[in-house]
């Protein structure tokens, strides 16, 4: 197992608090070298912000590149790799035309957008909007690679460390711990005799390594004074068999991922790592991105898996829709349908789920991807079935789903 990130969180001020920078580098510097020093690697380490629209409130479009720019600057001088402005928020409707112009301006920043919150429900203008934010991101490189920088949110809260869903609210710093930690559900399974064995054996491996890293985190609390917010353990891929989370899935039974029994082990995954106690935030699940995961992307390539399994998948563990090829003419209406879907799936269940979607350029559905990124498996342009909506979904409205009452 590694850790992804650790990830500050962190309201950088404007004009840019050089002292809370300085602040966020030296412990940035300290938490890394004691979460290496407990035996784990340390991937990267980020910073989250206050949402954007706040953040730089009162600056026009040219000035907010400007500002995000220089705050790229200072965090990556602070020993940040990569930095999260949060989310165009429903309630500026116009932060949103900002963020493909923010993203093409800056080399490490990430953006999301939201779709629906509990406070607003689901805002169909919203949803719209960031179906167009995917389409203007996904030609700024040949290999649509752009659109790794942004997802779209729907009932996804702050303080998740897995980007780029991070946001951070409140004058408080604090800190994250997110987890790569799918090959735990390979070894589990691996080493079992029995199904009931296996999630045993998940759960109490999880609990493991969730005390190791929660005692890091109370020495380093205990040192700096910054509260730690949690860790995400969602069961995150990388793309080779012994970190891949589809792997772990058929170590349990399934043929191949995406035929049917595939939903039962998604939910016996997910439902072992509901049991384990340990200090949660953010999605806390499996993430099943198609282009993270050899196995994925290898029964996406073989015509086993579609985005209706992924996002079905989604209804009993996952963050969403991640990492999905799409053929590179497809158009913001039909974008717009499948992000609908999903964030009436968040509502409804209450859960938070996200879609980060890349249209390929140049690419056709059935045609193979091209990239050269080792946290990505090359796989099949993946078909969406869908079409422009018509009448009321269409509208400027805003609507609530009620949470289903499970009485």
């Amino acid at each position: 197992m590694k850790i992804r990130s650790i990830t500050y969180f962190l309201n950088p001020e404007w004009p840019l608090n050089t002292d809370k920078f300085k602040q966020a580098g030296e412990f940035i510097k300290n938490a890394q070298a004691a979460y290496e020093d407990a035996g784990y690697e340390v991937q990267t380490t980020r910073m989250a912000t206050t949402p954007f629209p706040i953040l730089f409130k009162g600056l026009n479009k040219q000035e907010i590149i400007e500002a995000a720019k220089t705050l790229e600057q200072a965090s990556a001088e602070q020993g940040f790799a990569y930095t999260a402005l949060g989310p165009a928020l429903i309630d500026h409707p116009d932060s949103y035309t900002i963020i493909p112009a923010l993203i093409e301006a800056t080399e490490n920043i990430f953006c999301c957008a939201e779709m629906g919150t509990k406070e607003f429900g689901i805002s169909l203008p919203a949803v719209r909007a960031c179906a167009e934010i995917i389409t203007q991101l996904a030609p700024l490189d040949p290999n649509g690679f752009t659109n790794l920088y942004f997802t779209a949110l729907a009932n996804v809260s702050l303080g998740s460390p897995f980007f780029p869903a991070s946001y951070h609210e409140g004058e408080q710093p604090k800190f994250a711990i997110a987890t790569e930690a799918a090959s735990l559900a390979v070894d589990a399974f691996t080493q079992a005799k029995s199904l009931n064995e296996g999630t045993s054996n998940l759960t109490a491996s999880i609990e493991k390594h969730g005390k190791t890293l929660n005692d890091t985190a109370e020495n380093l609390t205990n040192r700096f004074g910054l509260p730690f917010g949690g860790i995400d353990f969602s069961l995150a891929p990388f793309p080779e068999e012994a970190s891949s989370l589809g792997h772990a899935m058929e170590k349990i039974g399934i043929p191949e991922v995406g035929l049917h029994g595939s939903l039962a082990a998604a939910a016996i995954l997910a439902d072992a790592l509901d049991k384990a106690e340990f200090h949660r935030v953010g999605f806390s699940g499996l993430l099943l991105p198609q282009l993270e995961d050899s196995t994925l992307a290898a029964r996406a390539a073989e015509g086993h898996l579609t985005i209706k399994d992924l996002l079905m998948y989604s209804a009993v563990c996952g963050t969403g829709l991640d990492t999905i090829p799409l053929p590179g003419d497809t158009s913001p209406d039909h974008i717009n349908a499948l992000l609908l879907d999903l964030a009436a799936l968040a509502m409804r269940l209450d859960k938070p789920l996200t879609a980060r979607l890349m249209p390929i350029p140049g690419k056709k559905a059935g045609e193979m991807t091209s990239f050269d990124f080792p946290f990505f498996a090359n796989s099949r342009v993946m078909s969406l079935e869908a079409k422009a909506l018509k009448g009321y979904l269409l509208g400027e409205e805003k609507f609530s789903l009620q949470k289903r009452d499970r009485k």
